[in-house]
């Protein structure tokens, strides 16, 4: 397993539209065993293969407390949604960046698993706003796009700042 660098917010790859898997094999599976590793490390409750340049519709996500809950979800999708929830977002690829956004609170997804299984399940809470974001994430959208032009121009600056003192 290895540590995959994450793509950090305004570079232009976090645009990009992942394409959809056409075979979960073991290239897949180690993308998503490197990918869950590079998620707790991080540490955070998802990851989306577009933020780590590899684009391709696979996602990692785990919201429980002691890291008990892994799901990988290749090809997913939302096949229904409800309600409404406003939660505080971060992101990996924003760092240090947390910000409101309203999305649906119940979705229920259809996905591969890591082995190839068809599975579909329920998701609210915590859980649907990882799984919306994650799939934003595969359609070449960041949490901070849900925001005003105003707040994405601080955001960037904040960033850019941040990286010239780093670097």
């Amino acid at each position: 397993m290895a540590l995959l660098p994450i793509l950090r917010y305004p570079d232009p790859k976090l645009h990009t539209k992942a394409k959809p898997v056409a075979v979960v094999d073991e290239r897949i599976r180690k993308l998503v065993h490197d990918m869950a590793e590079t998620m707790y490390e991080a540490p955070g409750i998802g990851l989306a293969a577009t933020q780590v340049d590899v684009h391709e519709r696979v996602i990692v996500i785990d919201v429980s407390e002691d890291r008990s809950g892994l799901l990988a979800l290749i090809n997913p999708e939302i096949i229904a949604r409800d309600g409404e929830q406003t939660c505080e977002e971060g992101c990996l690829s924003v760092p240090g960046i947390y910000d409101t956004v309203t999305r649906s609170e119940h979705v229920k997804v259809r996905a591969l698993n890591e082995k190839g299984e068809r599975i579909e399940f329920e998701a609210d809470g915590l859980l649907a706003v990882c799984v919306q974001h994650e799939m934003d994430h595969l359609e070449g959208k960041v949490f901070v796009e849900y925001l005003s032009p105003l707040k994405q121009n601080r955001i960037k600056t904040k960033l850019a700042k941040k990286a010239r003192i780093t670097a």
